[in-house]
């Protein structure tokens, strides 16, 4: 075993080192006050007389033990490789007409249950991610001084079913406080589940919730409620409307096809609000729907579709928003409000939860509020044929306007990629990603950047940096880091190929674009190529035999230019084998001038990635069995056979676990 790189502690308890173990900058604690992330400011907003809030009360999803059945993988997240785990359509919630949103692993080659110890299943559940205190989840509003997680939530079990809503709030979306149920299903209308919906803050302060109910008879159907009680910050009661259902499927629409109702935005031409609707048509083409409503009780339905697309299945889950295009005009790089009107300086984003393979797609574009329709600027990238929030375990996403921040931030599902035996046995199942800021990366103008929210740095406890530190092909260095399964890490890599830096792949405008490599079809981190992979292996054991890859992996087109891919690889996550583990990713933009850089947050058992300060994002859950507790460590390698790696700058923080517990009315 190669010595690992050593850091130099100081009296303040920051470490750092470099290639030659000179001394250097020290890195400094972080420190919420006066530091700028990529978000930008957090001012308070005057824009607008009116604030308009969005809760994420995310899509439910299921889990499903494989019954041995042939079943067929989708692509992309098939492992062709005999013992390894593919992901395969469930049934669990199908027959209510909504997908589960997760997966259960089919065992190729054979292999029965891994033998799960306590110890192991312990380990897994995240430290500074939300989830529940138990059982299955699938959550955000600001109101008062507080942010609200609504979260769908099965009150009974760690598997899909029962479906209510949990609430949580917080004071800064990192630590939280758990609440009682919101809202059960206790209604003919929605007997069958309590699902998706979105809430609008109106310019009188009144907050409507508008969501998805199943009835007794399995109908799709549109609710409303609103808080019982207006001048409680903490909203812990909400009664039903009388009116109820608002809204039911129209004609032509499947009665289990009409779910996920959006936030709703203000149209500047009749100053009434649209809200949106996902569904599917009869010839498999996914869309979304527009309501006009001045009450939010009766509501007409808009002549023409918001937008259609053929091929891509049921849409759930559908947001809409609008992002800044000229920041100097915004005032910053800030978020909007979502009834912030189109014009110079602004493109609408339409995201979509493809029901078909269960990935988060958007797409930037122009929206004509005369029409009510909205048309993407690249119709190859077109929602649900294009970008995705994120390549790996992503799902059910929404985002909310933060007016306090003036940011718009973004939460997603992250399911699971074990068994649904083992989540019974850990008594939990899904969680939260990190909450992240939403931009319109300005600089291409083609993608997003999501970054995770300032407040994770508040987390950050004593961090160490390695400057200088040249990888030659085929190395792999490992890294004095302390403990390493709460991690923070950023990492700046410099490529050299024959004259040509990474930044050559600046003719690939959008993630996504179409190249000779392919991550989720590749051999993962152990496929050697002349200029790729390269860069990090976290959760991994001290002999190697765990390790979740992080990488990039440069292709040379035959015009001499470069293609920068982005990778994450679990294959070699666990020993277990009843889990899915497959490699994810695509390629990221890199433009002229810029070095190769990412953040990585490890807590336990989920791995979140962000690439070129988030143009590409990536996903996973891992379960190792040896690579745990003070058994994790982190490697720095170079796989590529023909070039030389410098890491520039790499700095890692261990992080402190959030405060998530039970309210309580003394605090």
């Amino acid at each position: 075993m190669i010595p690992a790189v050593s850091a130099i502690m100081d009296d303040g308890g920051v470490h750092h080192a470099d290639a030659q173990g000179a001394d250097a900058p020290l890195l400094p604690e972080t420190n919420l006050k006066g530091r700028r992330p990529p978000a930008g400011q957090k001012r308070p907003s005057t824009l607008l007389p009116a604030i308009f809030l969005t809760v994420l009360i995310l899509s439910l999803v299921g889990l499903a033990v494989y019954d041995g059945q042939a079943s067929v993988p989708r692509p992309g997240d098939q492992v062709a490789a005999a013992g390894r785990a593919v992901e395969v359509a469930a049934t669990r919630g199908v027959v209510q007409g909504v997908s589960e949103k997760s997966n259960a692993p089919a065992l190729l080659g054979g292999g029965g249950a891994y033998d799960w110890t306590n110890a192991m299943l312990s380990w897994q559940r995240t430290a500074f991610h939300f989830q529940p205190e138990k059982n299955w989840m699938n959550g955000p509003l600001y109101y008062k001084g507080w942010y609200h997680l609504f979260y769908q939530w099965n009150p009974h079990g760690a598997v899909w079913g029962n479906i209510s809503w949990g609430h949580a709030v917080s004071r800064d979306v990192v630590h939280w406080l758990h609440l009682p149920p919101a809202m059960v299903p206790d209604h003919w209308y929605d007997i069958n589940g309590v699902w998706s919906g979105s809430a609008t803050q109106l310019p009188d302060g009144r907050i409507v919730m508008l969501y998805t109910g199943s009835t007794e008879d399995g109908v799709q159907v549109q609710l409303l409620a609103e808080p019982a009680d207006p001048s409680d910050p903490l909203l812990r009661r909400w009664a039903k409307s009388e009116s109820n259902p608002v809204l039911v499927p129209p004609p032509g629409i499947g009665l289990t096809d009409f779910r996920d109702p959006t936030t709703a935005w203000l149209n500047p031409t009749d100053k009434a609000w649209r809200v949106a609707i996902g569904s599917k048509d009869q010839e498999h083409a996914g869309l979304a729907l527009v309501y006009r409503t001045e009450d939010f009780v009766r509501y007409d339905p808009l002549p023409t579709l918001m937008r259609a697309v053929p091929g891509t299945g049921m849409w759930e889950c559908v947001d809409f928003y609008p992002v800044a295009a000229d920041p100097a005009a915004a005032g910053g790089e800030v978020g909007l409000d979502t009834s912030v009107p189109p014009g110079p300086g602004v493109k609408h984003v339409l995201k979509t939860s493809l029901d078909d393979d269960r990935h988060d797609y958007y797409a930037i574009g122009t929206y004509d509020a005369e029409t009510d329709r909205w048309t993407p600027d690249d119709a190859a990238i077109d929602v649900g044929i294009g970008l995705r929030y994120d390549y790996g375990k992503f799902y059910a996403s929404k985002t909310f306007y933060d007016p306090v921040r003036r940011r718009r931030v973004l939460w997603g599902w992250i399911g699971e990629s074990d068994s649904e035996r083992a989540d019974i046995l850990k008594g939990w199942s899904s969680l939260q990603s990190i909450p992240r800021t939403v931009l319109l990366d300005t600089k291409t103008g083609s993608n997003l950047l999501q970054w995770p929210v300032v407040e994770v740095e508040n987390l950050r406890m004593r961090g160490k940096r390695f400057d200088g530190l040249t990888v030659q092909p085929g190395s792999v260095v490992p890294l004095d880091v302390g403990k390493a399964t709460q991690l923070d890490i950023e990492a700046v890599f410099h490529v050299d190929v024959g004259g040509a830096s990474a930044a050559g792949a600046g003719s690939v405008a959008v993630a996504g674009a179409d190249a000779s490599y392919n991550c989720s079809a590749s051999a993962g981190a152990s496929g050697r190529g002349p200029l790729g992979p390269f860069g990090l292996l976290v959760l991994a054991d001290e002999g190697l035999s765990e390790q979740t890859a992080v990488y990039f992996y440069l292709v040379k087109g035959a015009d001499g230019k470069l293609t920068t891919h982005f990778c994450q690889d679990a294959f070699r996550s666990s020993k277990a084998n009843d889990l899915v583990k497959a490699v994810y990713g695509s390629s990221v933009p890199v433009l002229d001038g810029e070095d190769l850089s990412v953040r990585i947050l490890v807590d336990h058992s989920i791995v979140e990635s962000f690439a070129q300060g988030g143009r590409t994002c990536i996903t996973s859950r891992v379960y190792p069995t040896k690579a745990i507790y003070d058994s994790a460590r982190v490697f720095l390698f170079n796989n590529a056979t023909n070039v030389n790696v410098t890491a520039t700058s790499i700095k890692i923080w261990e992080l402190n676990s959030a405060y998530i517990r039970p309210y309580s009315n003394s605090l």
